[in-house]
């Protein structure tokens, strides 16, 4: 049988390496932008001059008070701290696009640009530190840079995002939908399927939850999931938290299930017959390309006696599954 993970050359190993502390200095560096004012500005009123905490573009906002010695401070502190932050934005960019420019030579794992973006957004907010995990095949690229190669046979093209709610306490209300909003404004709840967003572009945000988590989102959450007793697997195990680039030459991090409930979880999906069968065979043959790489490359997820003793009775046969396609 042929090795399932062709693992990463020095130079690829390398880029990768160096793309998670660049990636973590950019996310830094925009929280930190994210907390000041939208902008501080001067205003002249009458004969006084005001200090401003704008909201907008045109400078709108409330006023702080007529200008004083303390006032002055605060905005020249302001103005420092702001192109201070934005420098070491415009520099994280750059660093984090030299290795960009290198993934497609290098063939590192990669995720689509849409992809990306939304999940910067989640990651600026902090919503992937527990809140939420990455489910579906975009997960394959986190997977692949844990086992340090390439995995054969997982496909790993998608035109939509899955995502599974994972906090174990009170959630902010609203704190999904409105990172979607931040991305694109023009997603919008399918009302025929209310765990499902789609942008102008169509292109499809699900989010699922397994029971025991549905009770920690908020209220006017949105989407809004329908509790799925498979979805509490994916919440088993050691969660992998990877840095990878995307195809516009920028990266985004991945938090994902662990890799061995993520693929005993897919090979249950592909023996559903509800399912469409094109993503049947989408799901066995990432199930068993995930659990193979397990075996063959991640160590740090053992599938020993004490693993198989976890497995619940109706996850078994998919376990033997895996078993004989390695025979």
């Amino acid at each position: 049988m042929a090795d399932i993970v062709r693992p990463f050359s020095a130079e690829q190993a390398r880029a990768l390496i160096n793309l998670r502390p660049r990636y973590e200095s950019l996310i830094e560096a925009q929280r930190a932008l994210a907390q000041l004012p939208y902008n501080l500005v001067r205003k002249r009123v009458g004969e006084r001059e005001y200090l401003y905490e704008a909201i907008d573009r045109l400078n709108n906002g409330k006023s702080l008070g007529p200008m004083t010695p303390e006032l002055e401070q605060r905005l020249a502190d302001y103005r420092s701290q702001k192109a201070d932050l934005q420098g070491r934005i415009a520099t994280a960019e750059e660093l984090v696009a030299e290795i960009g420019r290198l993934a497609k030579p290098l063939r590192l794992p990669t995720l689509a640009e849409t992809a990306g973006e939304l999940l910067r957004e989640l990651d600026r907010r902090r919503l992937l530190d527990g809140t939420l995990l990455v489910v579906g095949t975009n997960c394959i690229p986190a997977y692949s840079v844990e086992a340090a190669g390439a995995i054969s046979d997982a496909p790993d093209e998608t035109e939509d995002f899955d995502l599974a709610w994972a906090a174990d306490e009170q959630a902010e209300d609203m704190a999904l939908w409105n990172a979607l909003k931040a991305v694109d404004p023009t997603y919008t709840l399918n009302t025929e399927r209310t765990f499902q967003a789609r942008n102008r572009k169509s292109y499809e945000v699900e989010l699922l939850a397994a029971p025991s988590r549905i009770g920690t989102m908020g209220a006017r959450e949105k989407p809004k999931p329908i509790p799925l007793p498979e979805q509490e697997w994916l919440l088993l195990g050691t969660p992998v938290d990877q840095v990878v680039p995307c195809r516009d030459g920028r990266a985004a991090r991945l938090v994902v299930p662990d890799p061995r409930w993520f693929a005993l979880h897919k090979l249950w999906l592909g023996a559903q017959a509800k399912r469409n069968p094109l993503k049947r065979r989408k799901d066995v043959a990432q199930g068993l390309a995930v659990l193979s790489a397990v075996a063959d490359a991640m160590p740090q997820y053992p599938l020993d006696e004490a693993f198989v003793a976890t497995i619940p009775p109706e996850l078994e046969p998919y376990w033997q599954q895996w078993q004989a396609s390695r025979s």
